[in-house]
């Protein structure tokens, strides 16, 4: 949960290097103005951040009205649902489509998910999934229920997930299994260097 400056400031940085984004040059900052999916990462974290350290004055209850709108009006451009304080640090969306999460779950740090993306409760039940860190989520997954999911797992495409799995899984079909056990997660596969 972001509740100082230092810490939007860790968020940040994180999700930069999950994203591959660079943060310093004139050039990377003009780049990074063109970005819809990093727009929105800013303005999801600001939003987090103003949220959970909001006081009752005025002019911080006027900054997050601003910061709320910005984020609501990416959400909507890019067809993001994504609620405050879910997605941990180091949080990569490589495209921009429908993903759809409920504010109960809660995603661990460096996890990647995909367009298509489901991630909610079950019948209009509170419980919803609980996703460990390094999780890769591919594109249509679906993940529903009261369920846990370890780190360093792996969730196929169109994968529908109704059931626990433990750390370093690969998860895939309708209603998902385990197909095997990997050493590695998905950014240290693709030698990416996030923590």
């Amino acid at each position: 949960m972001i509740t100082t400056k230092d810490i939007l400031e860790e968020y940040i940085t994180a999700d930069a290097k999950a994203n591959g984004v660079k943060l310093f040059g004139i050039k990377n900052k003009l780049k990074n103005r063109f970005n819809p999916i990093w727009q929105f990462l800013v303005a999801l974290r600001r939003y987090e951040y103003t949220r959970n350290h909001c006081k009752k004055k005025i002019l911080t209850m006027l900054i997050f009205l601003l910061r709320w709108k910005r984020y609501h009006r990416l959400s909507v451009k890019l067809g993001f649902s994504i609620p405050p304080n879910v997605c941990n640090r180091g949080l990569s969306l490589p495209h921009y489509g429908n993903i759809v999460i409920n504010p109960a779950c809660k995603i661990g740090k460096n996890c990647r998910i995909h367009v298509g993306v489901n991630i909610g409760a079950n019948g209009g039940s509170n419980g919803a999934p609980d996703i460990g860190d390094n999780v890769y989520i591919a594109p249509g997954a679906k993940l529903y229920g009261n369920i846990s999911i370890g780190s360093n797992c792996f969730i196929a495409a169109n994968s529908v997930v109704n059931r626990n799995f433990n750390d370093n899984s690969v998860i895939a079909g309708m209603p998902a299994i385990l197909k095997k056990h990997i050493d590695r997660c998905w950014w240290q596969q693709h030698q990416l260097k996030l923590d």
